[in-house]
């Protein structure tokens, strides 16, 4: 095999990651939380029905209307996701947003720094990359404990970007 001078020489990944918001609540957990809840309103609408006052059943209806709109809302949100990908010379993000926006930055990793916001009650609050005077908010959708792991990682590898390749003779 040979190397021409236009080939590129394929850099090894020092750090690929994909992060996406969390939601605790599965699909048959929203299912039996819609029975629930429009089983608790079903029964609470009849009473009232019953003894008269059936003005209040529309508004029962409309609360369970309003919580599966919450909660469908909530998981087109979470369709969004950020990608990294590091290799040596190059730092790649990608945010994908719950709409499909995409925007993406390339950074060289040796000059990025990763800048922590903290508050003693909370840990992490928020995450920056930052190169060249601009900051970049990232890993927004993640608790505290997941930037610091998150932080943690990124920061690791970026060390190791920075530190160079290291190779040995064949």
């Amino acid at each position: 095999m040979t190397l021409r001078d236009n080939d590129p020489i394929a850099e090894p990944t020092l750090f690929s990651v994909t992060l996406t918001p969390h939601r605790s609540l599965g699909r048959t957990g929203f299912l039996l939380l819609m029975l629930a809840v429009g089983g608790s309103s079903f029964v609470a609408g009849l009473a009232f029905f019953i003894i008269g006052a059936w003005p209040v059943v529309g508004f029962l209806g409309l609360d369970v209307l309003l919580v599966y709109a919450a909660f469908r809302a909530s998981y087109r949100a979470a369709t969004a996701y950020e990608e990294f990908t590091m290799t040596p010379s190059m730092l790649k993000v990608r945010k994908v947003g719950h709409r499909g926006e995409i925007a993406e930055w390339t950074l060289n990793p040796v000059w990025v720094r990763l800048e922590r916001k903290s508050s003693e009650e909370f840990g992490i609050e928020r995450l920056f990359l930052v190169s060249r005077g601009r900051r970049l908010a990232v890993a927004g959708f993640l608790g505290p404990n997941e930037k610091a792991s998150f932080a943690a990682a990124l920061s690791s590898a970026l060390g190791e970007a920075r530190r160079g390749l290291t190779q040995t003779a064949p």
